[in-house]
């Protein structure tokens, strides 16, 4: 059965930050792909960030020079650190993993920031 399970969303106020973890099992996490997306009320899924299984990244524009997606291949754990945090960033945030057309996602988490 595969997990992934995110944790470490809640409240922060403008300029904040915010550490997300998503733990995975019932995978060989070493050999996937890794992701957060976000969606807000009445938005789309967007991509946030992802690391490939060589460490390579990515980010979406809105978030690039603030947030840091790394990964701990030990621990089964892939982490977006959240910095300089605006009220758009106010979304769930979802963990996903994908192999060759295979993917998987977590329940998500929230994040709220305001004032």
């Amino acid at each position: 059965q595969v997990q992934l399970v995110e944790s470490g969303g809640g409240l922060v106020q403008p300029g904040g930050s915010l550490r997300l973890s998503c733990a995975a099992s019932g995978i060989i996490f070493s050999i996937y792909r890794m992701g957060w997306y976000r969606q807000a009320p009445g938005k789309q899924r967007e991509l946030v960030a992802r690391i490939t299984i060589g460490r390579s990244t990515n980010y979406a524009d809105s978030v690039k020079g603030r947030f840091t997606i790394s990964r701990d291949n030990a621990k089964n754990t892939v982490y977006l650190q959240m910095n300089s945090l605006k009220p758009e960033d106010t979304a769930v945030y979802y963990c996903a993993a994908d192999r060759d057309g295979t993917g998987y996602w977590g329940q998500g988490t929230q994040v709220t920031v305001s004032s």
